[in-house]
């Protein structure tokens, strides 16, 4: 499938339409024909159902924000199981990527012939097959597929199973989805959702966090040795969640299961603060939280 775009748009290769089940349609039509084509009439539909049958999907021009948002994920709002669809098709953009490439990415790959703004979603770039462009894959597909970490490029690295990431870009959604006992460790910041959706694995954060830190997780434990923003494990379901700095508000909302451990808080009800247990505080001294210290931290649960 070949698109020439005579101005960026946004949401190409989108798989969620833009979060089709909050917006019911109102803000981006499926089946409606991506604007600003030339000599093609092609929907947003016809783009993901392409790439869902392994399709390759060439644009000739920029892109603008949300490309490959949710790319290779079997969505369970359109009757997917939620885990990640193998052999999806390639995106190859010939000219430059607005921000948020790859939110919540899981399978398949992008290639940018141009610049990728910053936010970007869950995607690190690793060696290109395809001489002048850059390549991104999901950071989760390669937590699930350690036989690529040889494909990763400086400075980020992986140190025996664990992805170390160096390179000072700002990720959303960072390890979306990922079913591994696998390990990331961030050397800054992250963006929103950091661990959203997550089963199992470990995020460490050396830095700040966004907001909807470790949102629906299921499994698994995010860390954050920084400050994290609002609504922190908003809809947590399972796993445990570490916040070394503070915690800005709505702590805990709507959370039906899991544990969060951070500076004493007032969360939102039904979840209520308990004492720290022996495991919790062997997890708060390996990050340094020894002592009178440990005075300043709760135990958070429903």
């Amino acid at each position: 499938m070949e698109l020439k775009l005579t101005a960026p748009q946004d949401c190409i290769g989108d798989f969620t339409y833009n979060f089709l089940w909050q917006h019911k349609g109102e803000k981006l039509d499926p089946t409606g024909v991506i604007p600003s084509q030339s000599g093609t009439n092609y929907s947003y539909e016809d783009v993901v159902e392409a790439l869902k049958k392994g399709e390759d999907v060439h644009i000739n021009g920029d892109v603008g924000t949300r490309l490959a948002s949710s790319l290779g994920v079997d969505l369970v709002y359109f009757g997917g199981n939620g885990k990640e669809q193998p052999d999806v098709g390639a995106i190859v953009v010939e000219g430059n990527a607005g921000s948020h490439l790859g939110i919540s990415m899981l399978s398949g790959v992008v290639y940018v012939k141009g610049e990728v703004n910053e936010p970007i979603g869950n995607v690190v770039q690793v060696k290109s097959n395809r001489d002048g462009y850059k390549k991104f894959v999901s950071v989760t597909w390669l937590l699930h597929h350690l036989e690529e970490r040889g494909s990763i490029l400086e400075p980020n690295e992986f140190k025996e199973d664990e992805l170390v990431l160096t390179d000072g870009l700002l990720r959303h959604t960072l390890a979306a989805r990922c079913m591994n006992e696998a390990k990331v460790r961030v050397k800054g910041d992250v963006g929103i959702s950091v661990g959203i959706l997550m089963r199992n694995g470990c995020v460490v954060v050396e830095g700040n966090a966004g907001m909807n830190a470790a949102a629906l997780l299921n499994g698994g434990s995010v860390v954050i040795l920084g400050n994290a923003a609002e609504f922190l494990a908003v809809e947590l379901i399972k796993g445990r969640v570490f916040v070394k700095g503070v915690c800005k508000g709505y702590v805990g909302a709507k959370m039906t299961g899991g544990e969060i451990i951070c500076r004493r808080t007032k969360p939102i009800p039904p979840v209520t603060e308990k004492v720290l247990e022996n495991e919790d505080k062997v997890l708060l001294a390996r990050f340094g939280v020894s002592g009178m210290l440990t005075m300043n931290y709760g135990r958070y649960e429903v």
